[in-house]
């Protein structure tokens, strides 16, 4: 009875019976297919590597480099080799005369140092964008001084890329030369997908305002996955600041989002925990700011070992109840350098000369601060009128779409602000908003220069 029952099956519910069969089968196939070529489980071959990027200088910016050789003892003792490793920082800290522990560097209250080892491929005037570039797409013609070491990666190689320092709407800093903007940075990412640099890409962005370098620019067609510190409109926070007059340092120690990160990674086993998994684990610690995900989502299946390798002997040197929000102080990037300055004016012996100078310090900080706010108002107010200011200097664009359409636009505008009102500090950094905003509005380029030097001369 079954077998004639069978028999009476309609021809097209088979049909579509085995057609949702293969679809789902197809599913399986592809998604395991996307966690192979993402460094799954069996992925076995290709070789890892790591670009690490301070883009700051100067004592009051120390937890940038901080950042940056944490992140590097994490690779080297997962089982990263130094000649796969390339790191840009200016390298003024460890001994700086402000230093407490000369020769030392650490990312956290009494933690371990972090500075021993670490290559030093680009420093002081090396650390530009162009060798940046240059090193990202194995370029070595194109460096100008460091070590020479580039990505001499190939199609079968998984490669990681950290970024950390102060950042704006559109653009990120280097300590030294031109910025690096959004549009260039992808441009050279699919320079690198076009020459086959990487099987896949996980990039990590620490700095204000780090998702307008991937809003709208980065496809999820690529190989390439991404987080960033904050979404394109706010602030990232340095942490371990110090919050009591007894401290040892006088500056921040690291960054809420890179802290984050890494003493997850400190304290976990990297062949276990999914890029997808640390995501939300960091996104759930960095509660100041809003951490985003931009790219191919699918690739954060691998596992972190893909892409930082993993230790046969993992001892984590971070107690797990530690990685929560915690009550440390965190400041905003742009208000870090105050912390240094005031702890300076301070500490010194009152009616002294030190006590004179560090206020003088002091008060320069604050007058660059006034006259970014006074002139990029006054820019503003010329061209658009008073009443439209405040839309002009906080309107913010939708999460599918670029932060700017004209990037030539935009870095006109900062260059001529630069010229006839100065480099923009990094509290001055925030108005390239306005400014990308003045190009999304139609603002021709002479109008921007008359406003500039009518606000500035």
């Amino acid at each position: 009875m079954s077998s004639t029952y069978g028999s009476l099956v309609p021809f097209h519910l088979l049909l579509f019976t085995a057609l949702m069969m293969f679809a789902v089968s197809e599913s399986r196939r592809s998604f395991q297919e996307i966690v192979l070529q993402s460094g799954g489980v069996a992925a076995t071959n290709g070789t890892q590597w790591a670009v690490l990027v301070a883009g700051s200088n100067g004592y009051y910016n120390y937890r940038h480099q901080a950042d940056v050789c944490h992140a590097y003892q994490i690779l080297k003792a997962n089982g990263l080799k130094d000649e796969n490793i390339i790191v840009f920082m200016y390298d003024d800290i460890a001994e700086n005369e402000e230093n407490p522990t000369k020769g030392i560097i650490i990312n956290k209250p009494n933690g371990p140092d972090v500075y021993h080892g670490v290559p030093k491929d680009y420093t002081g005037e090396e650390t530009t964008a162009a060798n940046l570039y240059a090193v990202l797409l194995g370029n070595k013609t194109a460096l100008s001084g460091g070590s020479g070491k580039v990505l001499n990666s190939g199609p079968n190689d998984h490669v990681f890329f950290y970024y950390t320092d102060h950042g704006s709407t559109g653009l990120v800093c280097m300590p030294v030369g031109d910025y690096i903007y959004a549009n260039d940075l992808m441009n050279v990412l699919k320079q690198m997908e076009m020459a086959k640099k990487y099987m896949n890409m996980v990039i990590y962005i620490e700095s204000c305002e780090s998702g307008s370098m991937l809003q709208g620019l980065l496809p999820n067609t690529m190989g390439i996955y991404a987080t960033t510190a904050s979404n394109a409109n706010e602030s990232s926070w340095g942490y371990y600041c110090p919050d009591d007059p007894s401290s040892k340092y006088d500056t921040c120690l690291g960054d809420l989002y890179s802290i984050a990160w890494m003493e997850d990674s400190d304290a976990h086993n990297l062949g276990t925990e999914t890029l997808r998994e640390q995501y939300f684990a960091v996104k759930e610690r960095t509660n100041l700011s809003h951490v985003m995900q931009y790219g191919n989502t699918a690739l954060s299946e691998a596992f972190l070992s893909t892409y930082m390798g993993q230790s046969p002997k993992k001892v984590s040197s971070v107690p797990l109840d530690e990685l929560s929000p915690s009550n440390s102080l965190a400041v905003p990037q742009r208000d870090a350098d105050l912390i240094f300055f005031q702890r300076q004016v301070q500490k010194a012996p009152k009616g002294s000369v030190e006590s004179a100078e560090a206020q003088k310090r002091l008060d320069e900080q604050m007058a660059r601060r006034s006259h970014a706010d006074r002139s990029v108002n006054q820019i503003v107010n010329h061209l658009f009128g008073d009443s439209n200011v405040a839309s002009i200097l906080t309107a913010i664009r939708p999460e599918e779409q670029p932060v700017v359409d004209d990037w030539d636009c935009l870095k006109t505008f900062v260059r001529t602000y630069e010229q006839y009102c100065g480099r923009l500090s990094e509290y001055g950094m925030q108005y390239t908003r306005a400014m990308a905003n003045m190009c999304n509005a139609g603002v021709e380029k002479d109008s921007m220069e008359a406003a500039s030097i009518q606000a500035c001369s």
